[in-house]
């Protein structure tokens, strides 16, 4: 059951954006993005009367997620700025991350940054094969995640890959079997791939309730 945004949610949520915002900073996020501080501090700022509307379920991993589209700052540079336990992250996708586009049925806004809800690594999805988890996850309401949620995702909760369960964003795909995926390789986060007809034990679909945009 999810619950509503109440005054007392509401000023939780203030926290958690001034959080997000403050690691997106720390990360230089605005360098990457070609935009002075001030600038991409107001884009950020835009998504602050959407927190009314977020909903979210007492097992998220998140209550929302702030996220930055790659056409403004590129997947690859947003990878090499995962920090988890001290080691940055890395990808073996470069050559071919940008081709990968939203699935049919995943409705992504256009503005810079958008928030995304209710977030979930999909531990109910351990050992599903992703080709399976897909209509899991709709059944139940809900959408999976894109590729650049799962950036956001790791970028401001790195411990989801040690402390929860690993994850792949089943909601983008190219033109072969490849689901993107994240997880802890060679003792670093790591945006990777695997097979979409096979299950991992330590891999779940991740997904969201609703994605809000000014």
């Amino acid at each position: 059951m999810t619950q509503p945004a109440t005054a007392s949610r509401t000023s939780e949520l203030d926290r958690e954006l001034d959080r997000q915002l403050d690691t997106l900073l720390a990360k230089g996020y605005p360098a990457l993005a070609g935009l002075d501080e001030e600038r991409f501090i107001g884009q950020v700022e835009t998504l602050r009367p959407l927190l009314a509307r977020v909903d979210f379920g007492e097992q998220a991993a998140l209550p929302f997620l702030v996220v930055v589209r790659h056409a403004v700052v590129p997947t690859v540079a947003a990878v090499e700025r995962f920090e988890v336990k001290g080691r940055s992250g890395w990808t073996d996708m470069a050559d071919e991350i940008d081709g990968y586009r939203p699935i049919e049925g995943v409705e992504v806004p256009q503005s810079p940054v958008y928030l995304l809800t209710d977030v979930s690594t999909g531990p109910e999805t351990l050992n599903v094969r992703p080709a399976d988890a897909l209509p899991m996850i709709r059944a139940a309401g809900r959408t999976p995640l894109t590729v650049d949620e799962g950036v956001a995702l790791v970028t401001q909760l790195p411990d989801s890959l040690t402390e929860l369960n690993a994850f792949q964003v089943v909601g983008s795909r190219t033109g072969n079997k490849r689901i993107p995926s994240f997880w802890i390789s060679k003792g670093a986060p790591r945006l990777g791939w695997c097979w979409e007809g096979n299950p991992h034990t330590w891999l779940g679909s991740a997904s969201a309730a609703a994605r809000l945009a000014p």
